[in-house]
C-alpha cells in the first residue's frame, strides 16, 4: 500500500553550487535537503514514501526536478526526470538510471539514478511479501511462529501468503530502512535465500528490537537507520529559501513549526477557559404582538430568560397590543451555562393577580442561538407564536421583538432608530436564524437510553460495610438514572438501584418545533440519593454536528453508540471540590462512565388525529439493541514511555512520585472500580476465536497465562531532584521508564481515522495561514505565493481524503449517522477541493486580503467537521501522583494517538515524542495557580489493536536496548517496562536572551523588574533583573554546558527537545511573580558540520510570550545547540568574552546574531499631561516626562505649577540613539511621568511603552513628487446636486495630470429645472416644502433616512459582491478580473456616500432638505481619534489584575500624556531644512500651533438617547442629562423625562472652558429618583482638546450649503471664504483665486460651482461662499495639505457604566462645537427642542351596520337577532372608548346608528405616533409621555342586560394607511382586512376626510377570520382650531346634530308595549295562519251551523210546515 523511491544521486552536474531535488507523485510531492557546495555529483540518497489508497495505474506518472537552490532568488531548474510506473506495477521493484531533460524536452548529460518499490494493496506481488514479517535470525531453527501481527489487507487470513512458516505481511511495512549496498549483501549472505536480482530488504529494525544475545556480531555491525521518511516536505524548511509557496517561515511559531516527524507539537496555551464565569447581558425588547387567536383578549406578555421571569404591562380588550417596552438580564456564569440557557416569550390572556390567565402561545429559542447571530442580536423580528399544549393548532400569533445578548467587550450596533415608517412585513421578517424555514413543524425527539457501564461508585462505603456484615451481600455502591434537558424540558429514566452497570433501554420523547432553536442536548447521568441527587457526568449532544440541513441533508440521528463522559477523579468524597466539572463545565479530568445511547427525530404529521397534541416529556421502554451493534470487541494495546519529567514544582518536590496512565478504566488502580470480568472481554463477537489463536504461545509460562499480558499503567515512584529553586526533575537520565494497558472496545477506529484526516488537513492550513499573517505582519515579500502553496495542498488533501474515505471497513457497526456523515463530510470536501483549487487561481497581490478571510472559513469548517459526535475510544489520562494523591493531570484525545496503517489516518502524537504540560484539575487550574506548570513530561505514546502492535517502539529516538518484566525474559512479544539508552550524545546549549517588549505589569508602580528562566532538560538558568521596565534588552548569552541527551545523534539535530523560557517577575519579598512563558526549539549543529551560514548565526525571532490563555508580550531570542565532538569544546565556535561562567561579568549576545545598528533621531514633541490622578494620596505638582529608548533618552522641562498650566514650556527636543535597521527589531519606547518632589526626590506617576515606532518614523519624501505645483490645472466642477454615481471621475485623478473634469448633472435634475423655470404646475408645491414648515428636526429626520439607504445599499452592495465571490469561486470563472474590480467599487462609493447625501433616483419626487451627517459610532472613530499630529498616550500604574473581574485596562489608567514622536535616520537629506519659513526648534515638527492657554466656548448638543438601561424596578427609567467640563457641572434634573428608556432631549448647552485645563467633556445620563440619590445610567467622554487642534477641523461642522437665514443657518462665526482663506494661509497652499464665471483655485486645483444666492427676502445675490464651501467640502483633494473636514453632523455614542465594564448602557446622539473666544462671537444656538405634538380632533360618525351576525334566540319565538352597537377608541386610549346606542333586536344584521364619537389626540407628524401623557397607576408620581402609532378600533357588540356583553367582530384602521371604504355594503369584502397590500391605502392626514363601507371579522373556533358584519362610516380629521371654530357634539347632541336613525319599530321593548309588540309579531309572522285559521273556523262554523240546522229545516220541508 506504499509506492517508495529512494533518490540516490544526480550526477555530471555542471559548476558548482548548492543542488535540491523534488520527488512528485499524484500531486504530492517531497524536497529532498539542500545539498550545499556539490560539484559534479549530488548524492541525496534519501527515500519518500507514498500510502496509496488505489491502485497505482499503469500509466501514472512519477516526477523527479533537480534545482540549483538559491537563498534569494527563485530556484533555477536543471533538468526534469518523468517515468511511467507500467513496469513497476509488473514488477513491484525496479533500480533505473537515466539522463534529465530539459526545458525544451531535449536531453542533457546530467543523470539521476532511483529505485523504486511498490506493493499493491491487495497484496498481489507476492515475489516481495517474503521479507516484509518480522524475522528473528533463529526463528526457523527453533520452530518459533510468527509475532502477533496479522495483515489488514483483503482476503487474507492467516497463512495465505507464500508459506505458513512466514507470512505475516506486517501492517506498516519498514521499507523506509533503505540500507547501503555493502550492509545488504552481507545481510543477504547470511539468510541465503533472498535473490540478489529482486533486491529484497529485509525489514528488520534495529536498535528498536534487540536480538536475542546469541549473536553478539549483528549488533555491531549495523548501525540504527535514519528513517529519511521523516524527513520529508518538512525538511526543505531548513534550507530556508525555496519555493515560498511550500516553505514555512520559522516565525513567532518557531516552535510550533516541526522539522521531522519524531516530535510533535507543544500547546502552547495552558489554561482550558470553558468552566470560567463571565459577564452577560441579555437585553429584550418587546414591540407589540399582532394576529393573537382569541375573542377580546387582554395580554401580557412574559419574558422568561433561565429561571427570571418579567411581565409587561396588560393593555386591555385588544389583539395586536402596542408595547415598546425594554427589559434586561444580567448573568454572571460560565459561557456554556449562558448558551444552553432558555428565552421564552409568552402571550397571556387576563393574568391579573389573583389567576396566572391562560396562555394564549410562546416562542422559545437558547441564548446560544442568539449569540451566534451576525452582532449577536435579532433586531425587530416577528416570533411566530405557538400553544405547546395543542400541536395541531396552527400559530397563535406573532410578536415583534428585539433580542440581543451581549458579552464583555462585545459592543452592538443597534441599526440606528429613526421613525419606523417601513411596512411590517411579517413572513420576511421572523425571528429566526438563517436557514431556518419559516414554517417550522412539530417533531417528535426520542432519546433511548440503553445501559451504562464503569460508574464510579457515589456512597460511602462505610453504609455498605454495615449492609454487608448484615446481610452478607456486596452491593454497587451507586443508584444511577439518566436525566436528559432539551429547550427547557426535563425527562428522567428510572433508577437502576445498585448498579456499576444498569440496564435501562428506556427512552424519552420530547415534542419540539424542528428544526429547534436550542443547539444543544444535555444528557446526564445522576446518582439517586435521598438527600440530593448528584450528577456523575454529562455530555452535551450538539445537534448540528448530528444532522445536515443541506438539500441533501438528513434528520439528526446519533448511534445507538457510547459517550464518554468525563468529570471530576472517581474517589468519593462527600464535598467533591470538582463537582462541577460532573455538570460538563470545564474539561473532565477524568473517566466517569460510558452510556449507550441513540438519538432519533420524527417530523410529525399534525392532521392526523391520533395525535397527542402536548408537548409534555413522556417516558417509554425502548427495545434493547443487540451487544454487537456497536462495533466487534477488540483488543487495543497502549504503549507509553516517559522520556523526560522536569519542571516539577516545588511544592510536589520532596515525595516520590511516580505517574499513573489510565485509558478509561483501564490502568486505574486506586479508584477504577467495576473492572469488566474476562468473561465479558471473550464474548466480544466471532473476530474473537482467531486473536486468542494469535497468541500463539511462544514459552510454555506465557501459555499457562492464557497468553495475557498483565497492564503495566504506572512508573516506579522515584524522588525529584533539584533543577533551580522554583523546579525539581526526575532523574530519567538514561533509563525511561514504560507503561502498557491492554483494554477492549468496540472497533470503531473508522470514525476516528477520518477525524484525524481532517485534522491534519486542518492542521496544516493553520500552519499555512499563520506563516501567511507572518509574512505580511513582517512584510516579507510575496506572501500571496505562500498562500497558493496553502491552497494547493489544501485542495490536494481534500481530494486525499476523498479517496481514502471511499473505501470505508465493514458496514455492521455503522449507525445511520456515519453513513449520512461521511457522504456529507466527503461533499464538503469535495466541494472545498475545488473551490480551494479555483481560489489558488484568483490569489493576487491585492485580492491577498479578502481570499485570506475565505481559506479561513475553510478552516472553522475543516474543525467542524472534524469533530466527532459519536464517541469511541475514551480519552487517556496520565496524572501525577504524589504519595497516592493525585496531583496535576493531563488529557490525550485517543484520536492523536492512535495507530494506522495508512499515514494519513494515524493520530497527529502516535509514536512521536510529544511534550506535556501537566495542570491542576478544576478550577484549581484558573488564574495564576494554574499558570505555573505542574510539571513538563517528554512522553511517547502508541494505541492500537493489539495485533498491530509490531511497530509500536518505531518512533522513539534510537540507540536504546528493552528492558522486559523479569517473567517472560527475552520474549519478542512482551513490551518493555523500561528502555535503556545506550547511545548518549553531550551538547553544548547557547541561548541569546536579546529582549521582551510589552510584558505585563506585574508591580504596583504598573511596571515590572523582569527576569528570564530557561530551562532546557534538567538544567535552568536565569538572565540578569532589569528594574523597572516592561520592555528589558537583557543582551546576554546563558551557556548550558555538558547537555546530555539520549538517542541518535542525526535525530537531534532535527528534533530538539524544546527549550521552555518562563519570565519572572523579581519581588525584594516574597517569591518571583510569573509573568508569562515561551517555548523555542534551538538549532543544532553537529560536531561534523561546519558553523557557517545558512543556518549559522542564527537569527533572533520573536516568541508569543503566554499568560494562561491571553498573550503577554514577545521575547526576541535566539538559541542554538552545539554538539561537543570528540575533541570536546575547542572545535565550538568562540564565545567573545570571559568563558568563566561561574562569576565572571554578564555575556552580551555576539555580534552575528544580535542586530546591525543605525543612528536614528527621536525628536518628541511634548504637549502636555491631563489627568493625572493622587500618587500615594498627594496630588502631582510639577510633574516631568523622561522618554528612554534602547538606553538613551531625553527628559522633558518641567511643569511647574499642573494645576495652573499643564502644557510643557519647551515643545520639542530630541535624542539620538543606535537602532536595528530592521524595523520589526526595533526596541519600545518608554514614556514615564515622574513627580519631582521636594529635596530632590522623585516618584512615578505612571508609564507607557510604545510598543512600535513604526507608526512614526518618516520616511523623507521622494524627489519627484515634491514639486506639485509644476503640474497642470484640475477642474473640479461641484454642481450643487451631483449624484453618487458621477462623482468617482472627480477623485482618481493624479495630482500633476492636466485635466478638466465636467460633472454632468443627471437628465432627471435638467427635467427638474425646466419644470421649476416655467414655474407652474402642482410639481413645485409638492417638491419645495414651505421653508417655515422645516425645522432642525426635518433635516435630522431627512439625514436618518438617508443613512438607512446608504447602510441599504452597502449591505445589497456587500451581498452581491458575495454572491458574485460565490459564483465564481464555484464556477472557478477566468473572468476574474472584470468581477472583482466591480467588487470593489461600492468599497470605494462609501467614501464618497461621507462626502454627499445619496441621492437615490426613486426619492427624486421627495422634497429636498438639506441634510447634515448622522454618525452611529462616535466621530473619532470616523477621524481616527483625531490623532493626525497629536497623540494621547495613556499611562498606566499598578498590576494587571489576574482574574478577568478584577481590575481593568481603565482603572489602570492614571493619566494622559500628550504629545508625538518623529523617527528618522541622520543625516536628512538637505531640501527639507532648506525649506521657506523652516524652524530648527521645532525639527520635523512644523506649523505647530502654541501651546498656551486659550478660552474657548463650548457649545454641547444633545438630541436624544436610545436603549438606555432601566434604572427603576418597574423596567424603567426617568433619565435626565449631566455634563461636566472642568468646574463646570450642569445637571438638568427639573427637566428630566418620565419612564423613558428612548428620550428626546433636544437640548443645548453653552460651556465657557479654557484649554488646557478643562480639556474633557463628560456627558451623562442619570437616572431621577423622588427619594435617593440618583443612579448613573451610562456616561461618555470626549476629549475636546484634539479635536480643537485637529487638522480635520472639528471645531465647528462644515454644512451642506450656505444659507444665512432658514433652518440652515449657517453656525460657525467665519464664513466659507475665511476659513478656506485661512486653510490656505496655515498650509502654505497657494490660493485661493477666485476667478469670473464661479471658479476658484486652490493649489492646482480648479473648482467650478454656482456663485449667486437668496438672503430672506428671496433677492439673489453675487458671492463667493458656495465657491469655497464646495473647496471645503472636498479639501481632502487637495494635495500635500489636503484632510477631510468634518461636516455638520450628529454622532452617536455609546453610554458606558464604570461598574459594568465593557458593557453599552444605551447611546446618546449628541454633537460639540467650539468657537475660540479671541475671535467674533457665533450666533445663538440652534434650536433643536423636541418637536411638540399637534392637537387634532378625529370625529367618527357611525351611520349604519349592516350583515352583523345574530347572536340571541327569541324567549318566546326562538328567532335569531342581535342587539347591535358599536364600540370605538383610539389605540393607547381604552379608558376613553365611546359606545353607540343599541339598536335592539335587529333581525337583519342591519343596524341604524347616526352616532358620532369624537377624539381628541396629540399627534407627532414626523414619527406618526399618538402621543399621550398619563399616570401609569394610582401611586405614579408623575405622568408618562408614551407614543404610539395611530390607529383607530371599532367594534361591534352584541348587548345583552343580564350577562355580559357579546362581542361580534372588529376592525383596526391604522389613520396613516388604511383601506379606502367600499361604496355600498355589497361591495364590502373581507378581503379590505385580509390582502390590505393590493388595495389603494389612504391616510386621514393627507384626506381629513373619508367615508365608506368596512368589514367586521373575528376568529371562529378553527381560528379562521369570518365577516361577523359591516359599518358604514366617516372619518373626519381636524385640527384643534379648526375644530374651534366647527365645534360638534358627541353622540347626536348640539352643535351640529345629527338626525335620529329610522329604526322598526319593534325595537320598543315588549312589557313597556306589550299590545305593539304583540300586533307587530302576530302581523309579521303568523299573518297567512290566521287568515287560514279564521278560514277554517268560518268553514266549520258553517258546517256546524249546517249539521245544526239541517235537521230542522229536514224535518220543516218534509213536514212542509
Amino acid at each position: 500500500m506504499a509506492l517508495l523511491v529512494r533518490l540516490k544521486a544526480v550526477t555530471e552536474l555542471r559548476g558548482k553550487g548548492d543542488r535540491l531535488a523534488k520527488v512528485a507523485f499524484r500531486g504530492l510531492s517531497f524536497y529532498t535537503r539542500v545539498l550545499e557546495n556539490c560539484e559534479d555529483e549530488a548524492r541525496f540518497d534519501e527515500t519518500f514514501r507514498w500510502p496509496i489508497a488505489s491502485n497505482i495505474d499503469g500509466n501514472e506518472m512519477l516526477e523527479i526536478q533537480v534545482f540549483n537552490y538559491s537563498k534569494v532568488f527563485t530556484n533555477r531548474l536543471i533538468g526534469t526526470f518523468r517515468m511511467v510506473l507500467q513496469k513497476v506495477v509488473e514488477e513491484g521493484q525496479l533500480e533505473v538510471t537515466d539522463t534529465l531533460i530539459d526545458d525544451n524536452n531535449s536531453a542533457i548529460r546530467t543523470s539521476v539514478s532511483i529505485e523504486i518499490r511498490y506493493q499493491a494493496m491487495d497484496g498481489t506481488v507476492g515475489a516481495w511479501n517474503d521479507g516484509e514479517f518480522l524475522e528473528s535470525p533463529n526463528s526457523r531453527s527453533e520452530g518459533e511462529g510468527p509475532l502477533e501481527t496479522e495483515s489488514l489487507l483483503p482476503g487474507h487470513r492467516q497463512g495465505s501468503a507464500v508459506s505458513p512458516g512466514k507470512s505475516n505481511p506486517s501492517l506498516k511495512p519498514a521499507e523506509r530502512n533503505f540500507r547501503s549496498k555493502g550492509k545488504e549483501k552481507t545481510k543477504r549472505g547470511k539468510d541465503g535465500e533472498h535473490k540478489a536480482g529482486k533486491g529484497v530488504f529485509s525489514a528488520m529494525k534495529l536498535g528498536k528490537i534487540r536480538p536475542p544475545k546469541e549473536d553478539p556480531h549483528r549488533k555491531q555491525d549495523e548501525p540504527a537507520i535514519l528513517e529519511t521518511e521523516d524527513l520529508d516536505r518538512k525538511a526543505m524548511r531548513l534550507g530556508g529559501g525555496l519555493d515560498p509557496d511550500t516553505i514555512s517561515l520559522a516565525s513567532v511559531t518557531a516552535v510550533t513549526t516541526n522539522v521531522s516527524n519524531k516530535r510533535s507539537k507543544p500547546d502552547i496555551k495552558m489554561e482550558p477557559s470553558a468552566g470560567r464565569p463571565m459577564d452577560y447581558q441579555v437585553s429584550i425588547t418587546v414591540i407589540e404582538a399582532r394576529q393573537l387567536v382569541g375573542l377580546n383578549m387582554d395580554p401580557v406578555v412574559c419574558v422568561e430568560v433561565g429561571e427570571e421571569k418579567k411581565y409587561t404591562s396588560m393593555k386591555e380588550s385588544t389583539n395586536c397590543p402596542y408595547y415598546n417596552e425594554y427589559f434586561v438580564f444580567d448573568f454572571h456564569v460560565p459561557p456554556d451555562v449562558m448558551f444552553d440557557k432558555i428565552i421564552k416569550l409568552s402571550v397571556i390572556h387576563s393574568k391579573n393577580l389573583l389567576r396566572s390567565g391562560t396562555l394564549v402561545g410562546s416562542f422559545k429559542m437558547d441564548v446560544g442561538t442568539v449569540y451566534t447571530q451576525p452582532e449577536h442580536q435579532f433586531y425587530h423580528k416577528w416570533a411566530i407564536l405557538s400553544d405547546p399544549e395543542d400541536i395541531t393548532a396552527g400559530l397563535k400569533g406573532y410578536l415583534k421583538c428585539d433580542i440581543a445578548v451581549v458579552g464583555k467587550g462585545d459592543n452592538i450596533k443597534t441599526p440606528h432608530k429613526a421613525n419606523e415608517t417601513d411596512e411590517d412585513d411579517i413572513e420576511g421578517n421572523l425571528l429566526l436564524p438563517d436557514g431556518v424555514p419559516p414554517e417550522r413543524q412539530w417533531a417528535r425527539f426520542y432519546i433511548k437510553i440503553y445501559r451504562a457501564e464503569g460508574l464510579p461508585r457515589m456512597n460511602t462505603s462505610l453504609m455498605a460495610n454495615v449492609k454487608k456484615a448484615l446481610i452478607g451481600e456486596n452491593k454497587d455502591l451507586v443508584d444511577p438514572y439518566v436525566q436528559v434537558l432539551f429547550a427547557g424540558q426535563k425527562g428522567k429514566t428510572s433508577v437502576q438501584k445498585s448498579s456499576y452497570e444498569p440496564l435501562w433501554n428506556e427512552q424519552v420523547i420530547f415534542t419540539e418545533m424542528f428544526p429547534p432553536l436550542c443547539k444543544r442536548l444535555k444528557v446526564q447521568i445522576r446518582d439517586s440519593d435521598k438527600v440530593n441527587d448528584m450528577a456523575i457526568g454529562t455530555h452535551f449532544i450538539d445537534l448540528r454536528k448530528i444532522s445536515n440541513e443541506g438539500d441533501k441533508g438528513f434528520l439528526p440521528t446519533f448511534g445507538p453508540a457510547w459517550v464518554n463522559m468525563y468529570g471530576s477523579t472517581r474517589n468519593y468524597t462527600l464535598m467533591d471540590e470538582h463537582q462541577d466539572l460532573n455538570e460538563g463545565l470545564g474539561e473532565g479530568v477524568s473517566f466517569r462512565a460510558r452510556l449507550l445511547l441513540s438519538l432519533a427525530v420524527e417530523i410529525l404529521d399534525t392532521s392526523n388525529p391520533e395525535i397527542t397534541s402536548s408537548t409534555e416529556v413522556q417516558m417509554e421502554q425502548a427495545t434493547p439493541v443487540a451487544d454487537n451493534c456497536t462495533g466487534k470487541m477488540e483488543e487495543f494495546f497502549l504503549f507509553g514511555a516517559f522520556l523526560e519529567a522536569t519542571m516539577i514544582d516545588r511544592k510536589i518536590g520532596d515525595k516520590p512520585i511516580n505517574f499513573e496512565v489510565t485509558i478509561g478504566n483501564y490502568g486505574n488502580q486506586i479508584d477504577g472500580t467495576a473492572k469488566p470480568s474476562l468473561k465479558k472481554k471473550k464474548e466480544g463477537g466471532d473476530g474473537e476465536q482467531e486473536d486468542s489463536e494469535l497468541l500463539q504461545h511462544s514459552s510454555e509460562d506465557e501459555a499457562d497465562d492464557d497468553g495475557e499480558l498483565v497492564s503495566v499503567s504506572s512508573t516506579q515512584p522515584m524522588k525529584p531532584l533539584i533543577t533551580d529553586r522554583n523546579y525539581f526533575h526526575l532523574p530519567y537520565f538514561e533509563k525511561k521508564p514504560c507503561i502498557y494497558i491492554k483494554s477492549w472496545w468496540q472497533d470503531q477506529r473508522r470514525r476516528l481515522y477520518n477525524a484525524n484526516i481532517m485534522d491534519k488537513i486542518a492542521d496544516k492550513l493553520e500552519e499555512g495561514l499563520n506563516d501567511v499573517q507572518e509574512m505580511i505582519k513582517t512584510e516579507k515579500p510575496h506572501p500571496e505565493r505562500r498562500l497558493r502553496g496553502v491552497l494547493e495542498e489544501l485542495s490536494s488533501g481534500c481530494f486525499r481524503f476523498v479517496t481514502l474515505a471511499n473505501k470505508d471497513q465493514s458496514l455492521s457497526a455503522r449507525t445511520r449517522l456515519d453513513r449520512e456523515r461521511l457522504k456529507s463530510c466527503m461533499r464538503e470536501l469535495e466541494n472545498m477541493g475545488q473551490q480551494a483549487k479555483t481560489l489558488r487561481s484568483q490569489v493576487k497581490k491585492n485580492t491577498m486580503r479578502d481570499k485570506l478571510k475565505l481559506v479561513q472559513n475553510f478552516l472553522q469548517k475543516l474543525r467542524f467537521l472534524a469533530d466527532e459526535p459519536q464517541h469511541s475510544i475514551p480519552d487517556i489520562f496520565i496524572w501525577m501522583m504524589s504519595n497516592g494523591k493525585r496531583i496535576a493531570y493531563a488529557r490525550i484525545p485517543s484520536k492523536d494517538i492512535l495507530y494506522s496503517i495508512v499515514d494519513e489516518e494515524t493520530g497527529k502524537d502516535c509514536a512521536k515524542v510529544k511534550t506535556v504540560f501537566l495542570r491542576l484539575p478544576g478550577k484549581r487550574g484558573f488564574g495564576p495557580a494554574g499558570w505555573t506548570v505542574q510539571a513538563k513530561m517528554e512522553i511517547y505514546l502508541w494505541l492500537g489493536l493489539n495485533k498491530q502492535r509490531k511497530d509500536f517502539l518505531s518512533g522513539l529516538p534510537c540507540g536504546f536496548e528493552e528492558k522486559k518484566a523479569s517473567k517472560g525474559l527475552g520474549l519478542q512479544a512482551f513490551p518493555p517496562i523500561s528502555l535503556l539508552y545506550t547511545k548518549k550524545q553531550v551538547f553544548q546549549l547557547r541561548a541569546h536572551m536579546y529582549q521582551a517588549r510589552s510584558l505585563f505589569a506585574a508591580d504596583s508602580s504598573g511596571l515590572s523588574d523582569p527576569f528570564a528562566r530557561v530551562f532546557f532538560i534538567t538544567q535552568g538558568q536565569c538572565t540578569e533583573v532589569l528594574n523597572e521596565t516592561l520592555c528589558p534588552t537583557w543582551d546576554q548569552l546563558l551557556v548550558f554546558d555538558n547537555v546530555e541527551l539520549y538517542g541518535e545523534a542525526h535525530e537531534m539535530r532535527d528534533d530538539p527537545p524544546i527549550i521552555v523560557i518562563e519570565i519572572y517577575d523579581q519581588d525584594t519579598v516574597g517569591k518571583a511573580d510569573f509573568m508569562g512563558r515561551t517555548f523555542a526549539k534551538p538549532v543544532v549543529k553537529m560536531s561534523d558540520e561546519d558553523y557557517g551560514p545558512p543556518r549559522f548565526p542564527p537569527q533572533l525571532e520573536y516568541y508569543q510570550i503566554y499568560r494562561g490563555n491571553s498573550t503577554a508580550g514577545d521575547l526576541l531570542a535566539a538559541f542554538e545547540l552545539l554538539q561537543i565532538g570528540p575533541a570536546g569544546k575547542s572545535d565550538l565556535p568562540p564565545i567573545d568574552g570571559p568563558t568563566d561562567t561561574e562569576q565572571g561579568p554578564i555575556l552580551p549576545v555576539p555580534l552575528g546574531i544580535r542586530p546591525v545598528l543605525s543612528k536614528y533621531r527621536v525628536e518628541i514633541l511634548f504637549w502636555g499631561l491631563r489627568d493625572l490622578k493622587r500618587v500615594n494620596l498627594a496630588q502631582v505638582d510639577r510633574p516631568r516626562v523622561d522618554i528612554e529608548c534602547a538606553g538613551k533618552g531625553v527628559q522633558s522641562a518641567l511643569i511647574q505649577n499642573y494645576k495652573k498650566n499643564p502644557n510643557f514650556s519647551t515643545l520639542v527636543k530630541w535624542f539620538e540613539v543606535d537602532l536595528p535597521e530592521n524595523e520589526l527589531l526595533h526596541p519600545p519606547l518608554n514614556i514615564r511621568v515622574v513627580d519631582c518632589r521636594a529635596f530632590g526626590r522623585y516618584t512615578l506617576v505612571g508609564s507607557h511603552a510604545v510598543s512600535s515606532l513604526r507608526r512614526f518614523i518618516h520616511r523623507p519624501p521622494d524627489k519627484k513628487s515634491q514639486h506639485w505645483n509644476t503640474a497642470g490645472e484640475i477642474v473640479i466642477n461641484m454642481e450643487p446636486e451631483v449624484p453618487i454615481k458621477k462623482m468617482e471621475t472627480m477623485v482618481k485623478l493624479e495630482a500633476n495630470s492636466d485635466a478638466v473634469v465636467k460633472v454632468d448633472m443627471s437628465e432627471e435634475e435638467k427635467e427638474k429645472k425646466k419644470k421649476k423655470k416655467k414655474g407652474g404646475g402642482e410639481e413645485i408645491e409638492e417638491e419645495e416644502p414651505d421653508e417655515s414648515m422645516l425645522d432642525w428636526w426635518s433635516k435630522y429626520f431627512a439625514s436618518i433616512e438617508t443613512m438607512k439607504e446608504q447602510l441599504r445599499q452597502q449591505e445589497a452592495a456587500a451581498a452581491e459582491a458575495e454572491e458574485k465571490e460565490e459564483l465564481e469561486i464555484a464556477e472557478g470563472s477566468k473572468g476574474q478580473a472584470k468581477t472583482k474590480e466591480k467588487v470593489k467599487a461600492p468599497k470605494e462609493d462609501k467614501k464618497k456616500k461621507q462626502q454627499q447625501p445619496l441621492e437615490a433616483p426613486e426619492k427624486k419626487s421627495k422634497q429636498k432638505i438639506d441634510e447634515l451627517k448622522v454618525y452611529n459610532k462616535e466621530l473619532e472613530m470616523e477621524f481616527d481619534c483625531f490623532e493626525d499630529w497629536l497623540h494621547t498616550f495613556s499611562l498606566f500604574r499598578g498590576k494587571i489584575g489576574d482574574n478577568d473581574d478584577t481590575t481593568t485596562e481603565e482603572e489602570r489608567i492614571v493619566g494622559r500624556f500628550k504629545g508625538s514622536m518623529c523617527v528618522y535616520k541622520v543625516p536628512l537629506p538637505d531640501d527639507i531644512t532648506k525649506e521657506a519659513g523652516y524652524d530648527p526648534n521645532f525639527g520635523m515638527f512644523q506649523g505647530i500651533p502654541n501651546n498656551d492657554p486659550i478660552n474657548v466656548l463650548v457649545r454641547v448638543y444633545i438630541v436624544r438617547a436610545t436603549d438606555l438601561h432601566p434604572a427603576d424596578i418597574n423596567g424603567k427609567a426617568d433619565p435626565y442629562i449631566a455634563i461636566k467640563l472642568g468646574k463646570t457641572d450642569i445637571k438638568d434634573k427639573e427637566n428630566y423625562i418620565s419612564k423613558q428608556l428612548n428620550p428626546i432631549f433636544g437640548k443645548s448647552f453653552d460651556i465657557e472652558a479654557t484649554f488646557p485645563m478643562e480639556s474633557m467633556l463628560t456627558v451623562a445620563v442619570y437616572d431621577w429618583d423622588l427619594v435617593g440619590s440618583d443612579d448613573l445610567i451610562g456616561e461618555t467622554k470626549i476629549d475636546l482638546e484634539n479635536r480643537y487642534y485637529s487638522k480635520h477641523r472639528a471645531t465647528c461642522g462644515i454644512s451642506q450649503t450656505y444659507s444665512t437665514h432658514g433652518y440652515n443657518l449657517w453656525r460657525d462665526p467665519g464664513k466659507p471664504t475665511q476659513i478656506l482663506a485661512k486653510l490656505c494661509r496655515e498650509g502654505k497652499v497657494d490660493g485661493p483665486h477666485y476667478g469670473p464665471g464661479g471658479r476658484v483655485k486652490v493649489a492646482n486645483r480648479v473648482f467650478t460651482g454656482p456663485r449667486e444666492m437668496e438672503d430672506e427676502n428671496g433677492q439673489k445675490k453675487q458671492t463667493d461662499e458656495h465657491l469655497a464651501l464646495a473647496v471645503l467640502r472636498h479639501w481632502e483633494e487637495i494635495p500635500r495639505v489636503g484632510c477631510k473636514l468634518v461636516p455638520e453632523h450628529v454622532e452617536t455614542r455609546p453610554l458606558l457604566n464604570p461598574d459594568k465594564p465593557g458593557i453599552e448602557q444605551g447611546r446618546l446622539e449628541m454633537w460639540v462645537d467650539m468657537f475660540p473666544m479671541d475671535m467674533p462671537a457665533p450666533g445663538p444656538a440652534i434650536d433643536i427642542s423636541p418637536r411638540k405634538p399637534k392637537r387634532y380632533e378625529l370625529r367618527v360618525i357611525v351611520w349604519n351596520t349592516d350583515e352583523v351576525i345574530l347572536e340571541d334566540d327569541d324567549f318566546f319565538t326562538g328567532e335569531k337577532s342581535s342587539d347591535i352597537f358599536v364600540r370605538g377608541w383610539l389605540k393607547g386610549q381604552q379608558e376613553d372608548k365611546q359606545d353607540t346606542d343599541v339598536h335592539y333586536h335587529s333581525l337583519t344584521g342591519e343596524g341604524n346608528f347616526n352616532w358620532r364619537y369624537v377624539f381628541p389626540f396629540d399627534y407627532l407628524m414626523a414619527e406618526e405616533k399618538i402621543v399621550i401623557s398619563k399616570k401609569e397607576s394610582m401611586f405614579s408620581w408623575d405622568e408618562t409621555e408614551y407614543k404610539i402609532p395611530a390607529r383607530l378600533t371599532l367594534q361591534v357588540w352584541d348587548a345583552d342586560h343580564f350577562s355580559a356583553d357579546d362581542f361580534l367582530g372588529a376592525i383596526e384602521l391604522d389613520l396613516n394607511r388604511f383601506p379606502r371604504g367600499a361604496k355600498t355594503a355589497k361591495q364590502c369584502s373581507m378581503d379590505m382586512v385580509t390582502n390590505e397590500g393590493d388595495l389603494p391605502l389612504v391616510s386621514i392626514f393627507k384626506q381629513k376626510r373619508v367615508k365608506g363601507w368596512w368589514p367586521f371579522v373575528a376568529r371562529n373556533e378553527n381560528d379562521e377570520l369570518e365577516l361577523t358584519g359591516k359599518v358604514e362610516a366617516e372619518l373626519h380629521l381636524l385640527t384643534a382650531e379648526e375644530a374651534e371654530k366647527s365645534p360638534a357634539g358627541l353622540a347626536r347632541n348640539e352643535p351640529d346634530p345629527l338626525e335620529k336613525p329610522n329604526r322598526p319599530d319593534t325595537s320598543f321593548i315588549w312589557f313597556l308595549n306589550p299590545l305593539k309588540s304583540i300586533k307587530y309579531l302576530i302581523c309579521t309572522r303568523y299573518k297567512w295562519l290566521i287568515i287560514k285559521i279564521v278560514l277554517a273556523l268560518l268553514l266549520l262554523i258553517m258546517v256546524g251551523l249546517f249539521l245544526y240546522s239541517m235537521p230542522g229545516y229536514m224535518v220543516k220541508k218534509l213536514l212542509g210546515a
